[in-house]
């Protein structure tokens, strides 16, 4: 199935209702603005590419560290618009803080989606310390480049799998999360976080597996079969990114409108059917068993957050209720980088616990 057939699929077998923007409030938060997206040759990155492209943006900077995937959106982009759009690849690692520095110098950008991260939790449990290089440090990088070049906005890109985290690549991304919140108490720079669940169809989701397992006989593979997993697709979750980034004021965590969770096991099912086979008969399905880091079902807020709406009825701010935190958040952060300079692996997920108390360690 195409990405197109995917969208209108979902829609059809789940009832998504269409998303309806503030189209005005998303072109004051663009037009005529310079827009650099990390990771923007991955799903995400590259879906906000094609979607910014209609708001009349001064230039869009694709910065990633995997020239393939960028130079396929950014001539992509070209072709649409006859070679008529400023669109500008940068090759770059968010590790690297020299490297950003440069950027930002050069670009100047105004706005900053953050997109790019490590992302595939069991292959992350083997390799804890390039997440928390990539994950934490180049987030932390960004943010307080965001800061010296004083950007209008900055907008990290999270995950439900940062709530109650059971991997290194959850509890990564929670500590990005709370950089942002930090950092915003003393920045010009209007930083907030857009949490939500799995994308349809994006890298490394199930969809591409489940196709790729078809197109080789069978069998369908699933971890489980009560796994169960919040999905949305590229182009819903990419236009509330926007849009939240639009009615951001700075400190917010956005948690998007997820729907209710779906069972893996249907997603296959109804995949298989959809596709003209029949399960038992020419297609089957088998559970391996879930993978390190993975959890049955995930969270999209925090027990300690209160839900409250904003204007705009599929977006939610998690506020949390408990304002105080127990420690040093910038020193904690100095601590880890000489852990992970040392590979101490113990350190590692002692400092950690220390930062997120509800990750689970394994």
């Amino acid at each position: 199935m195409t990405n197109i057939v995917i969208e209108k699929y979902f829609q059809n077998v789940y009832s998504r209702e269409p998303i309806k923007l503030n189209l005005e409030q998303v072109n004051r938060f663009i037009n005529n603005k310079t827009v650099i997206i990390s990771g923007g040759g991955g799903t995400i990155g590259s879906e906000l590419c094609r979607q910014i492209t209609n708001f009349n943006p001064n230039k869009i900077i694709i910065l990633d560290n995997n020239e393939n995937g960028a130079f396929e959106v950014q001539q992509e982009v070209l072709r649409k618009y006859n070679y008529q759009i400023d669109i500008e690849l940068v090759l770059g690692s968010v590790q690297d803080k020299k490297r950003m520095d440069q950027v930002f110098h050069t670009y100047k950008p105004d706005v900053f989606f953050h997109a790019a991260a490590h992302k595939h939790v069991p292959i992350l449990e083997f390799n804890q310390f390039e997440a928390v290089k990539n994950n934490i440090f180049g987030t932390q990088n960004c943010i307080e480049l965001a800061n010296k070049y004083n950007l209008d906005s900055f907008i990290l890109i999270s995950t439900d799998k940062a709530v109650n985290p059971a991997s290194i690549m959850g509890v990564t991304k929670r500590i990005g999360e709370l950089i942002c919140l930090e950092m915003n108490k003393s920045s010009s720079t209007k930083i907030s976080v857009v949490r939500f669940g799995n994308v349809l169809d994006s890298n490394g989701s199930v969809i591409p597996l489940f196709r790729k397992q078809l197109k080789e006989g069978g069998p369908i593979i699933v971890t489980h079969p009560d796994v169960t997993r919040y999905f949305m697709t590229v182009d819903e979750a990419v236009q509330l990114i926007l849009q939240s980034g639009a009615i951001a004021q700075g400190g917010e965590i956005f948690v998007l409108d997820m729907g209710e969770p779906i069972k893996i096991d249907d997603i296959a099912r109804d995949f298989i059917k959809f596709n003209g086979y029949d399960i038992g008969d020419n297609m089957e399905i088998t559970y391996s068993g879930l993978r390190p880091g993975e959890k049955l079902y995930e969270e999209l807020y925090l027990q300690e957050e209160e839900l409250v709406k904003t204007s705009h009825e599929r977006i939610f701010i998690g506020k949390n209720l408990n304002k105080e935190s127990n420690y040093n958040l910038y020193k904690q952060l100095e601590n880890l980088r000489i852990i992970v300079e040392k590979e101490d692996i113990n350190g590692l997920k002692q400092t950690i616990k220390q930062l997120v108390p509800t990750y689970k360690l394994n």
